[in-house]
């Protein structure tokens, strides 16, 4: 008989989002009440972009000819790609970025979890708490963690605790480690990070030779100018970070299936007692593993940055943010604890005294007929929160403001 891999069998649950539908179809059989809104899942929920549809159109009727039609791309995004997105997202804000150090994929989830692939058995690794669950549950699939721990939590994990005690502002490690998941602007918390703050933790791994692993899926939502985009911003970041983004949440991309990761050139690891280039080594996984994001999505991607595109991505944002503050502000006024929905999609709720996560997701759901996210979905700190997303219709937004305020 064929052996399973048993670091799954480590992992504590099913994965957060496919419990919450498990949970919402069991109630949807036995109700027949109102429409449910969903507030829960970050997917978006406005159309794509006119300049990516009509740019992707065009591709389409390319492949129709014989001039036109394009068979296996370049693994690691097609040039012309590659070249905009170093130009605006990154060298445009002064960061030291090449077309050559940017790696186009299917989705910045993946790519957070197949940087592994690269990357030592040995290393100890830091995550927040709360967290984008990915970052952990791919290190217990791939036997990088011991198993499940008291609290929901993993050994061999380093959690790092963010809550409104702290100001959402992970703290530095007092130990060495080896690995840092940072996510900012942050899911679930909606916090941000100054340039000060990543200054310190660019400090640290460089001092200690680790690696930040940095997700700036959200970046287009900061509203700050003076608060950093990338990791990049930050002198030193080329010698200890990886940035992973995503075009599903500024360009609603969530179903076309577009992202990109920044390794450096400048970026080692080690061997035994050998310096490892990782963009290298990261070259040869994709190379291996991957066989590129189709042209049609590509050339979609490309037009997010055309004037056009970048005019209606901001009106996207602008959205989605606006209704973010609805729902901070209505939630306020309903006297509840509101954290982030300031320069990210997510806002953080406090859930009521005496009420845990699960019993708030359970009582939206049954009493307002709204979906969120519990808190403790995302780690043992999180417990005592509760996640809403911006991704949806104002009447949805509005309508689920409504009948929250009514409980």
């Amino acid at each position: 008989m064929v052996h399973v891999n048993s670091n799954y069998l480590k992992l504590k649950a099913g994965y957060l989002f496919p419990e919450i539908a498990r949970r919402v179809n069991a109630f949807t059989a036995k109700s027949t009440n109102l429409p449910l809104i969903r507030l829960g899942i970050g997917d978006v929920t406005e159309p794509l972009p006119k300049a990516c549809r009509d740019a992707m159109k065009l591709a389409i009727d390319e492949m129709g000819t014989h001039n036109g039609f394009h068979g296996y791309g370049p693994e690691q995004g097609y040039a012309w790609l590659r070249e905009v997105i170093a130009k605006e997202d990154f060298q445009s804000r002064g960061c030291e970025v090449s077309a050559e150090e940017i790696f186009v994929s299917d989705g910045s989830k993946c790519d957070s979890s197949n940087i592994l692939d690269i990357l030592g058995e040995r290393n100890k690794i830091a995550v927040t708490d709360p967290v984008y669950p990915v970052y952990v549950d791919s290190n217990v699939m791939a036997g990088r963690t011991g198993d499940a721990a008291g609290h929901g939590r993993y050994e061999e994990l380093i959690y790092l605790p963010i809550n409104a005690d702290n100001g959402f502002e992970a703290q530095i490690p007092t130990e060495k480690v080896d690995l840092i998941y940072l996510c900012y602007p942050n899911n679930p918390t909606g916090a941000v990070a100054t340039k000060d703050q990543l200054q310190n933790w660019v400090n640290y791994a460089n001092e200690n030779r680790a690696l930040i692993l940095f997700d700036a899926a959200y970046e287009a939502f900061i509203q700050d100018k003076d608060l950093p985009h990338s990791i990049f911003e930050i002198e030193g970041a080329r010698t200890c970070a990886i940035e992973f983004r995503s075009f599903s949440k500024n360009a609603g991309f969530t179903g076309i299936r577009c992202a990109y990761t920044i390794i450096p050139k400048t970026l080692y690891g080690q061997s035994s007692n050998e310096k490892i280039d990782l963009w290298g080594l990261w070259n040869r996984r994709q190379s291996t593993k991957f066989n590129g994001v189709n042209y049609v999505v590509q050339r979609g991607a490309q037009a997010v940055y055309s004037s056009e595109g970048k005019s209606q991505i901001a009106s996207l944002v602008d959205f989605y943010m606006k209704n973010a503050s609805i729902i901070r502000r209505e939630l306020l006024a309903a006297g509840l604890t509101v954290y982030g929905g300031k320069h990210a999609p997510y806002v953080w709720i406090k859930t009521p005294s005496g009420i845990d996560s699960w019993a708030f997701f359970d009582q939206l759901l049954e009493k307002a007929y709204v979906v969120g996210t519990p808190g403790s979905g995302f780690g043992y700190a999180g417990e005592g929160y509760f996640r809403l997303s911006a991704f949806n219709s104002r009447e949805n937004v509005i309508t689920a403001m409504n009948r929250i305020s009514s409980l």
